[in-house]
């Protein structure tokens, strides 16, 4: 694997914006679900369905880590990238980044009545 990759529920409207958004805006490869290569499948864990996950060459961080992966690289230099540095020197930015993910996850149908695309299992060829 040579490209960071975003794997994520593309079953999902809400998770499609979101991939589109970053798919957009960086160099980072989006992967469905229903897309994973038996390379791919492997390295994630075994529960992959719960969450999203960003994949590189050395590791796979997975739900809120994975979109803070991927908000770092659509601003590597800039502001984006200092606030995620800044959070990072509290104790306790993990615990609420990793809830904070869990609770717009639960909560998808909701966001997804504001921001959402047709999930690319449900598109027309």
């Amino acid at each position: 694997m040579t490209e960071p990759t975003l794997v994520f529920d593309d079953d999902c409207g809400f998770c499609t914006w979101w991939a589109e958004f970053f798919d957009e805006r960086t160099d980072v490869r989006v992967v469905g679900f229903s897309d994973l290569t038996p390379e791919l499948r492997e390295r994630l864990p075994e529960d992959y369905v719960e969450c999203s996950h960003f994949v590189t060459d050395d590791e796979v961080r997975s739900c809120g880590a994975s979109i803070e992966a991927g908000l770092a690289r659509i601003d590597d230099v800039g502001a984006v990238r200092e606030a995620i540095e800044f959070l990072r020197n509290f104790e306790d930015y993990e615990r609420v980044r990793e809830n904070g993910y869990r609770w717009v996850a639960d909560n998808r149908d909701f966001w997804g009545q504001f921001v959402s695309k047709t999930p690319p299992v449900r598109r027309e060829e």
